[in-house]
């Protein structure tokens, strides 16, 4: 339990520490009071039937006796109770903070990294893994830290009520006992588990893949080969879940030997005792009672063991994928449009020797238009990535104004610059709801305008307009029409600078001019950079009084005499 197990539960630990200090009290007193209530009603019932046996039954007082069996039953229950809220509910809270957090880790990946995560795979990844550390806390760290401190405190009282040398037995035995115990568990499990945990998200995998594609797998004959799949998958977790409950379930019988072992040397010392004359028979009883109440103290842990090497291996791609702690949006005073300029930049992706683009300059000053044309794959959406921000140049510098983009806050550089990628993912949810993912005060007026902008409200108006709903992924949207929304939501914000790829992509040639025209009206005062590949786009910027910036080879249309920076790369 190093490395990035330790991580977590710091993460845990500084988010939730003053739930997590009252939750580990309970759970001691919980166990301590097992061991109290099982020893006292020993003691109880030794001494009361020696009383009755030397005839002193009338005189024995078992009124506060039996108060405090039944104090410590009621007490006990109660601590439970809160123990497993306050655990509980501080694991969901540090598990939510651990997706915030991961999510973070991810956002700040290079965005060529993020383009070969494929979607359902990477998010059942996150998810399941995250999912696996929810026992780090309840099933490891805090039993763990209880038992310890169960077994400190009860050798503590039973060597004050017995004598030393039953509680160092009791304490010590289970100690050394338990703890082979739960390695044994933790070793013979390690590999079923991670079995198992590899085949549940391939299980998962495959239903939804299945569920969303069953019409598709139906039509091409393929329906049973998939329902074969998902049922090998099945078999396979079946299979080392099997496995792994058998390696705890040893973990049991060697935790009950151990038990039986401690319990019977306890008793053992204690006779010794009461022969010695230091005790009576009574707290034989008690110091008996106590020890075998102790085994409550490990059994929690044995379902963390035989989880471990699921827990292991999930912690260990978390770590790699935590980013910082999140931080607050700081309001930042507005100030005048400044100009975006891209001085000598080049880029190399991280794992290609080619160079894709080399000592690219370019100047869009508030309120221009340009468009980058050339041919597939020469690098246009590479400049928009870095210009963006979303992408550092190997060389050259990327400047609003006259700072850098890696000097601003984030959240003043997402406010100034807004960018439609290529691809552009919708959620489940109302119109609405998509839209305020990009401005969360917008109004309805506001969005309604912009819907008209991109030329999309008489397509949405019919359905329910701002209230009409979409599927998971946006389903219900034609092709260009979840691309006009995914405008619509960049352009809601009117950012100082707007970055398009391809914009009007699965659009006709005249729904198009429409949407180009809409956002032009709609975002009046911001400079527009977009990379294109349709005429159409490049007749609009020309109309408009911008530039055509030749990436790589020039588009057939393209005079290089007019207004045109060609870069070759």
């Amino acid at each position: 339990m190093r490395g990035p197990i330790w991580q977590i539960l710091g993460i845990f630990w500084r988010s939730e520490r003053p739930a997590l200090w009252r939750g580990l009290a309970l759970s001691v007193v919980v166990l301590l009071a097992g061991v109290a209530l099982l020893g006292l009603s020993g003691w109880f019932i030794t001494a009361a039937g020696l009383a009755g046996m030397l005839g002193l039954g009338a005189v024995f007082d078992v009124f506060r006796p039996s108060a405090g069996v039944r104090f410590l039953a009621l007490g006990r229950t109660a601590a439970r109770w809160g123990e497993r809220v306050l655990t509980h509910d501080a694991t969901l809270r540090g598990l939510n903070l651990l997706r915030l957090r991961v999510m973070g880790g991810l956002a700040h990946r290079d965005w060529s990294d993020l383009g070969r995560l494929r979607g359902a795979e990477a998010l059942n990844r996150i998810t399941a893994d995250v999912d696996a550390l929810d026992g780090v806390l309840v099933r490891l760290a805090l039993p763990a830290v209880a038992a310890a401190l169960t077994l400190l405190l009860t050798g503590l009282m039973l060597g004050w009520l017995v004598t030393p040398m039953v509680a160092l037995w009791s304490a010590g035995s289970f100690a050394l006992g338990g703890s082979a115990a739960l390695i044994v568990a933790a070793r013979s499990a390690r590999t079923p588990s991670r079995r198992a945990e590899t085949a549940m998200q391939a299980l998962r995998v495959r239903v939804i893949e299945q569920l969303r594609a069953k019409a598709d797998l139906a039509l091409t004959g393929r329906l049973d080969d998939a329902s074969t799949r998902i049922g090998e998958a099945a078999a396979r977790q079946d299979a080392a879940r099997d496995e792994a409950d058998r390696a705890e379930r040893r973990a049991g019988a060697l935790l009950g030997l151990t038990s039986t072992i401690a319990a019977a040397g306890a008793l053992l010392l204690g006779t010794m005792a009461v022969q010695a004359g230091v005790i009576g028979v009574p707290q034989v009883a008690l110091g008996f009672f106590a020890t075998l109440a102790l085994a409550e103290a490990a059994a929690p842990l044995r379902r963390g063991m035989a989880d471990l090497g699921r827990m292991l291996d999930a912690a260990r791609r978390v770590a790699r994928q935590i980013g910082p702690e999140a931080l607050a949006d700081v309001p930042f005073a507005a100030t005048a449009p400044e100009p975006l300029r891209l001085v000598d930049v080049s880029y190399r992706h991280p794992d290609a020797a080619r160079t894709v683009i080399d000592s690219f300059s370019l100047t869009l000053t508030p309120g221009q238009i340009a468009a980058l044309t050339g041919p597939s794959g020469c690098g246009k959406s590479t400049i928009l990535q870095m210009a963006a921000g979303l992408a550092v140049p190997t060389s050259g510098g990327v400047l609003l104004g006259d700072r850098p983009l890696t000097a601003l806050p984030e959240p003043e550089l997402r406010a100034q610059i807004g960018m439609l990628a290529q691809r552009s993912a919708l959620l489940g949810g109302t119109i609405a709801e998509a839209l305020r993912l990009g401005a969360p005060d917008a109004s309805d007026s506001e969005m309604l305008a912009v819907l008209q902008a991109v030329a999309l409200w008489d397509a949405l108006e019919p359905r329910g307009g701002l209230h009409a709903a979409l599927a998971e992924g946006g389903q219900g949207l034609s092709g260009g029409e979840a691309r006009r929304l995914a405008l619509a939501r960049v352009l809601l914000r009117r950012p100082a600078i707007l970055l398009l790829d391809e914009p009007t992509e699965g659009l006709d040639e005249a729904t198009a001019v429409l949407v180009l025209q809409g956002l032009r009206r709609f975002c009046s005062e911001s400079a527009i950079l977009l990379a294109s590949h349709r005429k159409a786009e490049r007749d609009w910027v020309r109309a408009e009084g911008g530039r055509i910036v030749a990436v790589g080879a020039p588009a057939p249309d393209v005079d290089l005499n007019q207004r045109c920076i060609r870069y070759t790369g």
